[in-house]
């Protein structure tokens, strides 16, 4: 495993699992597979309600805590200072630990500036190890990181071949921010995984499609938490440490970005609404 370095001296696994869409009954299961494959960054969120199924594979795994780096997320509708504390809270009850490694705002609506407040105290009573954001565009970015006392230290955004994110991971970097990569295979989308391009290279270093694109991801400097629920694939996705990309390959791929995401657009006043109106629990929750 490659590691890296927080702007707070914290460092975390290069590449971890993603849980996003692995149904509560299938989570057990797919976590204990993937600590048994190797992974050690696990990434999870309120809205994704499989927090228990996860708490309760780590303590099943024989792994100690201190061995596992978990990440959890405040959905939209507990924006807000209080709210925020009383949803990682809720968190912590579900996943059944005494702290997070990371904890983040999910999306960049309602008022996250509260919630920032929130994680920047949590951070301070160390109860969170690191704080950050997610799918935060670059002036919204820089907005919260000029308002705020304790800057984030990751942003969790779309990246993969297609939507390369050149300048937001740039301008992460000049903010000391490291940039996570969720959907890195794109979903599946776009015919990925036949792309001419990605196949050519796969077979230069006879490695899998898929462990490029994750090699390319680490060598960018991004973090990378791909999901599968298939332990086959587990295996493969984490066998990337031992083949490197060279100049040529990185130009090829470079030339695939299409410079727009085709799964969801954070801009759109349409997804605002949307993911405003999306409830992960009800009002006396």
């Amino acid at each position: 495993m490659e590691y890296i370095e927080l702007n707070n001296g914290v460092c975390l696994p290069m590449l971890g699992y993603g849980t996003l869409h692995i149904l509560p009954k299938d989570t057990k299961r797919c976590i204990l597979d993937a600590l048994q494959c190797g992974y050690r960054l696990i990434d999870t969120a309120a809205s994704y309600f499989n927090e228990k199924q996860i708490g309760e594979a780590i303590r099943e795994s024989g792994f100690s805590r201190n061995e596992i780096y978990i990440t959890s997320k405040v959905w939209v509708q507990d924006a807000g200072y209080e709210n925020t504390l009383k949803a990682f809270q809720t968190s912590l009850d579900n996943l059944q630990i005494d702290y997070l490694d990371l904890y983040l705002i999910h999306q960049p609506y309602n008022d996250y500036y509260g919630s920032w407040r929130a994680l920047e105290k949590l951070y301070q009573d160390g109860k969170v190890k690191g704080i950050g954001v997610c799918n935060f565009s670059k002036e919204r970015f820089v907005d919260l990181y000029l308002n705020s006392k304790i800057h984030p230290m990751i942003n969790q955004i779309e990246v993969h071949p297609f939507y390369q994110q050149e300048e937001t991971v740039t301008l992460m970097k000049h903010y000391h921010c490291q940039t996570q990569a969720w959907g890195p295979l794109n979903e599946g989308q776009r015919e990925i995984f036949d792309n001419p391009v990605l196949k050519a290279i796969s077979q230069k270093h006879q490695k899998s499609i898929s462990q490029v694109i994750l090699r390319w991801h680490l060598q960018k400097g991004v973090i990378t938490i791909p999901k599968t629920s298939h332990q086959e694939r587990m295996k493969e996705n984490i066998d990337i440490f031992d083949f490197i990309l060279d100049q040529d390959d990185l130009n090829e791929i470079r030339r695939l970005d299409i410079g727009h995401s085709e799964i969801i657009d954070h801009q759109c006043y349409t997804t605002a609404k949307w993911l405003n109106k999306y409830k992960i629990h009800g009002p006396f929750d």
